[in-house]
């Protein structure tokens, strides 16, 4: 099983406060011989609430190498293949990349950052780390 991210249990809470129930710590995925984990699978089952029945999967990226553009690259390759590797095995669960607010402020501010973002439709949940809280949701 994979190391867990510096941010794995700030975007637990995060996600926690935000209404939703962790239901895998990590989402086990397979694919052929090869086993491959997205930090956390989510459902929110509130009645009434915009994401009502909503299951999802988390991969958490920290965003904190000297090269913002190799922590892009290395997160849009894991994104990309846990998406694919998702649309076949559990096609009802949204993907999502959870970033700091740092590396949206940042990289994912800048035109490269936008143009990954529009072109390969990331998902993103920015969250703040010393508030452990969501502060955006970029579907």
């Amino acid at each position: 099983m994979p190391a867990k991210d510096l941010y794995h249990d700030v975007v637990v809470e995060a996600l926690t406060a935000d209404g939703w129930t962790i239901t895998d710590d990590p989402l086990y995925l397979s694919s052929g011989k090869r086993d491959l984990w997205v930090d956390l699978g989510a459902e929110r089952n509130t009645i009434g609430a915009e994401k009502e029945g909503q299951r999802i999967a988390v991969e958490i990226k920290s965003f904190l190498s000297k090269s913002p553009v190799d922590d892009l690259q290395d997160a849009i390759g894991q994104y990309d293949m846990y998406r694919e590797l998702l649309s076949d095995s559990e096609p009802d669960r949204t993907l999502y990349l959870a970033v700091p607010k740092s590396a949206y402020s940042g990289i994912f501010s800048e035109e490269l950052g936008q143009l990954m973002i529009e072109r390969l439709r990331l998902r993103l949940i920015v969250f703040e780390v010393k508030a452990e809280r969501i502060i955006k949701w970029i579907s």
